[in-house]
C-alpha cells in the first residue's frame, strides 16, 4: 500500500511516518481545507499521530481538565470536550468536500464510525456505536470502552479534524481528563484486545474499508 496513493474520483491517501505536533498540523490541516474549498486542492485522508497533547473541543468545560501536568493543552475548534492525543494512535483527518458531497454532517460521523468498525473487524475486534457517546465502543468484562474518538468541525463545507484511534497510547494520558465527558466509561486500546495488531496492519484494514466512510 503505498504513503501517497489517488485517483480523480478518491481522496489522496497521505500517511505521516512520524509524530507531526498538534499546531503544526492544524496549519497544514486549514491550508489544505482551504485549497479545497477554493477549488484548487484534492480532498484528502490524512493519516498521522500527535506528540502527547491535550485538546479540548468547543464543548470543554474547565472542570474537566483535572491534572494535565506537564502534558499541552490546546484549545480547538472541533466539536467534543477534552482528549486526548498520544504518538500510540492512529489519527485521521478526513479533508472532505461536503458541498460535492450532499453537505451532511451526521452522514459524515456515520461514515467514519462504520469505516473503524469494519477496519477493526478484519483485525478480529468486534466493535460497535454506543448510546453512551459518539465514536467506535467494544465490550469487554470490564464494561464499555471506547477505542476511537470523533470530534469534526466544518468550514466553508470542507470537513476538517476527524477520528483518533486507540493502537498503543501510554493511558496514563486520559487521567489527566475526563475523556470526552464521559464518566460511564473509559478508552481502551487495541492492543489490549488483539495483541497481534500493528499500526500498518490497522493501516492496512483502513485502506481496503474506506469504501464505507467514501459510500463506493
Amino acid at each position: 500500500m503505498p504513503a501517497h496513493a489517488q485517483t480523480e474520483a478518491e481522496p489522496a491517501w497521505i500517511i505521516e511516518p512520524e509524530p507531526v505536533p498538534y499546531d503544526l498540523a492544524m496549519t497544514r490541516m486549514l491550508e489544505m481545507a482551504e485549497a479545497i474549498a477554493d477549488g484548487e486542492g484534492q480532498e484528502r485522508l490524512w493519516l498521522l499521530s500527535h506528540p502527547p497533547t491535550i485538546t479540548a473541543g468547543t464543548s470543554a468545560v474547565p472542570h474537566e481538565l483535572l491534572d494535565p501536568g506537564n502534558i499541552p493543552v490546546v484549545a480547538t475548534g472541533r466539536g467534543g470536550r477534552h482528549t486526548y492525543h498520544d504518538p500510540g494512535q492512529r489519527i485521521i483527518y478526513p479533508l472532505l468536500d461536503l458541498a460535492r458531497r450532499g453537505r451532511d454532517v451526521r452522514r459524515l460521523v456515520a461514515g467514519l464510525e462504520e469505516w473503524v468498525i469494519a477496519a477493526v473487524d478484519r483485525l478480529g475486534v468486534a466493535a460497535h456505536r454506543s448510546p453512551l457517546g459518539t465514536g467506535v465502543w467494544v465490550t469487554t468484562p470490564m464494561g464499555p470502552v471506547k477505542i476511537a474518538a470523533i470530534g469534526l468541525r466544518v468550514r466553508r463545507w470542507v470537513s476538517l479534524h476527524g477520528v483518533a484511534i486507540n493502537i498503543d497510547p501510554d493511558m496514563r494520558g486520559f487521567d489527566a481528563i475526563v475523556p470526552c465527558g464521559i464518566q460511564a466509561a473509559r478508552p481502551g486500546r487495541l492492543v489490549d484486545l488483539n495483541p497481534a495488531i500493528t499500526r500498518a496492519a490497522l493501516d492496512a484494514a483502513l485502506f481496503t474499508t474506506r469504501h464505507h466512510l467514501l459510500g463506493h
